[in-house]
């Protein structure tokens, strides 16, 4: 039987905070070999539309090479594929169909997509290009072609581990300089959580799907307005118009979604610091004990955590 101090794969001892039986070496190789996440599956009305097959998708991207399906959820699906011309991986995102169906989303779409392709930050997943594509049947295909990480995502660390206050120390801060840039841009994420926080190779933060959030609220905003019967919203009007995930959504994206500022995101970052430090995601205002009461970490950290806590902005 093996050692349960014992790394599963490679025997390695284990610190004392390694859960899931797999060393850090071990766990970024077996991320590695899934697939590229930060793209994986979400509650969201969307999340029920089934992606175009790799040979359908090829035959929409002659220049691509496309690999596989690597991800999907409500705010689209994503694909690992080749450039040609270039030998170069990409990650291709497609956007659910039914989005793009309101005449004015175009528009909205190229506004939107420009401003996220032109932020260039290291701690960014970078978007190459951007366009859309005809559908077999009616309507576009809207898309990003994306760089491809290679790793594994904060959200497959955190379900194997707890991070030490060094790990945090070193992931969190790659967090804010990449928000900061953003922000100094006018572009929230709207959505920070583990699964958007990639990792590769190297240990290099890359944060996923910056303004997609609110790419995809602005249609559902159309749809509601355009569409549908008559009367009060349904469920699919309302998660639309408040995009997020509750466990990381400040208060006031619940509350007040249409004041929802950059300071939302530094309250998800607050609940992932959390989260990194603890194992556990802080519950309700005031209800959830400092980092410091649940873990042997510096007592300062306390009130940069509580801060980014703060149920109002």
């Amino acid at each position: 039987m093996n050692d349960r101090r014992t790394c599963r794969n490679c025997g390695s001892s284990l610190p004392g905070n390694v859960r899931g039986g797999l060393c850090p070496a071990c766990l970024l190789k077996c991320g590695m070999q899934t697939k590229t996440v930060g793209f994986t599956d979400d509650i969201h009305p969307h999340a029920s539309w089934t992606p175009p097959t790799v040979e359908e998708l090829a035959g929409r991207f002659a220049e691509l090479e496309i690999v596989e399906l690597i991800g999907r959820g409500g705010m689209g699906a994503v694909y690992k594929a080749r450039e040609k011309d270039l030998d170069r991986l990409v990650a291709v995102k497609i956007l659910p169909p039914e989005i793009g169906r309101d005449e004015t989303f175009a528009q909205r779409f190229a506004r939107e997509a420009k401003a996220m392709a032109k932020l260039s930050h290291p701690n960014i997943v970078t978007i190459y290009s951007f366009g859309s594509r005809p559908l077999a049947a009616d309507g576009q295909l809207y898309y990003f072609i994306m760089e491809y990480v290679d790793g594994l995502s904060l959200r497959q660390l955190l379900d194997r581990r707890t991070c030490g206050p060094d790990e945090a120390l070193a992931i969190v801060p790659q967090i804010c300089d990449a928000l900061q840039y953003a922000h100094n841009r006018g572009i929230v994420h709207r959505d920070i959580k583990p699964e958007n926080i990639l990792l590769n190779r190297d240990g290099q933060v890359k944060i996923a799907d910056f303004g997609l959030a609110r790419l995809i609220e602005l249609a559902g905003d159309a749809a509601t307005r355009t569409g549908g019967e008559t009367g009060a919203p349904d469920a699919t009007q309302v998660a639309d118009k408040v995009m997020g995930t509750p466990d990381y959504m400040a208060p006031e994206q619940l509350e007040r979604p249409a004041d929802v500022d950059h300071r939302a995101d530094i309250y998800s970052l607050g609940v992932v610091f959390y989260q990194m430090l603890t194992g556990e995601l802080p519950k309700g205002p005031e209800k959830f004990e400092p980092p410091s009461r649940k873990v042997v970490i510096d007592v300062r950290l306390d009130e940069v955590v509580l801060r980014a806590l703060e149920h109002e902005p």
